[in-house]
């Protein structure tokens, strides 16, 4: 097919010379205005060109009514968004208060309420490091904690990772009520309606403690030095060799400004370091810079190497082999937290970034060992790392039998001691459909299992109880039920479970039942905020090619539907508009969507060599 050759020669031209593919991992304006208030606020020389280009990504993404928006048909707009977007626009230097696009911003911000209205975590954080509100008390959990053992009520190590690595360097600067300011920082006063105070919190179990622990100040003081030591030396320990703090630029920021009040000068190796580190992540063009909450190295190769053997590439040419060496020197031999709760396996998963040396995770693990399994028959190098591989993903398995992201699930004992929006999303790492039925799709086909082997019967077993009434699946990761019933359904096929199925069946129906008039498939981000299928109304290539691939493992012939499906899927890759760059990953429900530039290759280029090797040409 002409799509599939036209493809094929763009990502050959786009491929790195060290076999990798780099694509941006884009996602709203958060992290660009959260780089400017760090580099103003320390009066970090030498970044000009940068935040000038930071901020010229942020204004041009501004609505029209002064707002920003996470995702295109977000109503109106995001009321966080739009405060870190204004206030990083006056740090820059480049805008003032008189400007009329933030009036405008302005505007917005006060009809909404002002800034005692922002509820979500890290907006609230960044205000009160950089002295525009008081520390909310629900983020001024007692460093103390740091100190607990495994069976207190409270043990950092039950957060998910991710929440972690955020959580402490907030700890350590709430409990200190520490707060930077500058010359230059502007003031927000203004954007409080009536008297300025806190965020609203609700947190009394918080300042219970506090009260607790001042009542022996003669225990206090050393309980409360060495729990500041232990926080330290947590975020230095979890240092990536390149200097971000779990690769994560968010969580780098955080550490960074953390740092800075414990006492560590402008000049320290190890924030200079972490700074340099930020600007490696930046996707910079000669107008924009956007800085990614990570970069998506590992991710994004082994998703279009797979997709290129897929499309008939041979394992022996040249780009596939020159991905794969790539992938295989990644491979982290390193123990992370996740060792704490599978102390007895070895290292062999892969992360999803270039950077990443700690923090391996289930879905890029078998991307990868799908990407590199022609070779394990050939080569004893590859097939030791692909057994170790399959070896770390099969101990990740919950008791449940799903797997989470990163980690084997945790005790839930914190679920209800955090106020702040979508706190369960942040602090937990729970099972999810979507990314169990691709550890299945591995384990299916590549590694020759199937429902006849108890662990994977009771992972196919766990993924048919979490079907919704309807038929769809709640995918995590992408937006939303398209992504969640797609994945499930050919994870549980590929490890077989029959195709007449009820649970597939009406899966089938389900996906048949919300195609689009135009022959593709779309959904809203606010799907994964609502939790309930909300159509978009337009059709994206991610989406489209992901509904198709369910729809084609569960029909022997090319149907009406199926066909339109496909001619929208190839003319939706030639549409350079809003539905070509609408995000379809999920970061954290309502506060970080993702575009992944990888995914209007490597998901259609996976549907149509499917569609080709089932069906043949297309009509």
């Amino acid at each position: 097919m002409t799509q599939i050759n036209e493809m094929t020669g763009r990502l050959q031209q786009m491929q790195h010379k060290d076999g990798s593919w780099r694509l941006c991992f884009e996602t709203g304006p958060a992290t660009d205005t959260y780089m400017i208030l760090l580099l103003r606020s320390l009066q970090r020389n030498g970044h000009e060109a940068v935040i000038r280009k930071l901020a010229e990504r942020i204004i041009n993404s501004q609505e029209e009514n002064g707002a920003w928006k996470l995702f295109y048909d977000q109503q109106e707009g995001d009321l966080e968004a739009t405060v870190e977007a204004y206030y990083a626009l006056l740090y820059s230097g480049y805008f003032t208060k008189s400007d009329s696009r933030l009036q405008r911003a302005k505007q917005f911000i006060l009809a909404r309420g002002g800034l005692t209205q922002v509820k979500t975590m890290l907006t609230q954080a960044f205000l009160a490091i950089t002295g525009q509100s008081p520390w909310p008390d629900m983020l001024k959990v007692p460093v103390e904690f740091m100190l607990a053992p495994s069976w207190f009520f409270f043990n950092i190590f039950d957060l998910s990772g991710h929440a972690r690595v955020h959580l402490v360097p907030i700890m350590i600067m709430s409990n200190a009520n520490y707060s930077i300011r500058t010359e230059a920082t502007p003031d927000l006063s203004d954007l409080y309606v009536g008297e300025k105070q806190p965020f609203e919190s609700h947190v009394s179990w918080i300042a219970a403690i506090h009260r607790l622990l001042e009542a022996a100040p003669f225990l206090h003081a050393p309980l409360h030095e060495a729990a500041l030591d232990k926080a330290k030396m947590f975020m230095l320990d979890r240092i990536e060799p390149d200097g971000t703090l779990l690769t994560y630029s968010t969580a780098t920021i955080l550490m960074v400004f953390a740092l800075t009040s414990l006492g560590f000068g402008s000049d320290s190796p190890v924030l200079s370091k972490a700074i340099s580190s930020l600007n490696t992540l930046l996707c910079v063009n000669e107008q924009k810079a956007h800085l990614q909450v990570s970069t998506s190295t590992v991710w994004d190769t082994a998703m279009i190497n797979c997709a290129l053997q897929q499309a008939g590439i041979s394992y022996q040419h040249p780009m596939i082999q020159n991905s794969s060496e790539y992938l295989l020197a990644r491979q982290q031999t390193r123990y992370g937290d996740w060792a704490l709760r599978c102390p007895d396996t070895p290292p062999g998963g892969w992360g999803f970034s270039n950077i990443n040396t700690l923090y391996p995770d289930i879905d890029d693990s078998t991307a990868v060992l799908r990407a590199i399994t022609p070779y394990t028959s050939t080569s004893l190098q590859y097939k030791q790392a692909w057994q170790n591989g399959l070896r770390w993903v099969l101990a990740m398995q919950n008791d449940d039998g799903g797997w989470s992201a990163f980690e084997r699930e945790s005790p839930e004992r914190l679920t209800h001691l955090f106020a702040f929006e979508h706190a369960e999303d942040i602090i937990l790492d729970r099972s999810t459909p979507d990314l169990t039925a691709r550890t299945l799709l591995f384990l299916g086909k590549e590694a020759g299992q199937s429902v006849n082997r108890l662990p994977v019967q009771k992972s196919a077993q766990w993924i048919i109880r979490q079907q919704e009434q309807d038929g769809s699946w709640f995918g995590r990761w992408g937006i939303c039920y398209i992504h969640g019933s797609s994945a499930a359904v050919t994870g549980l096929l590929a490890v077989g479970i029959p195709q007449h199925h009820p649970a597939i069946e009406k899966a089938a129906r389900w996906m048949l039942s919300i195609q689009n008039s135009d022959g593709g498939w779309g959904e809203s981000c606010y799907s994964d905020i609502r939790r309930r299928y909300v159509p978009l109304n337009n059709s994206t290539p991610s989406q489209t090619a992901w509904a198709l691939d369910l729809l084609i493992d569960t029909h022997d012939r090319p149907s009406v539907p199926i066909q339109r499906g496909m001619q929208r899927l190839i003319d939706s890759l030639h549409t350079a508009d809003w539905r070509f760059t609408y995000p379809t990953g999920s970061g954290l429900p309502g506060s970080v969507y993702i575009n992944y530039h990888s995914g209007n290759f490597a998901w259609p280029l996976l549907t149509l060599s499917k569609y080709l090797r089932k069906y043949g040409s297309l009509a």
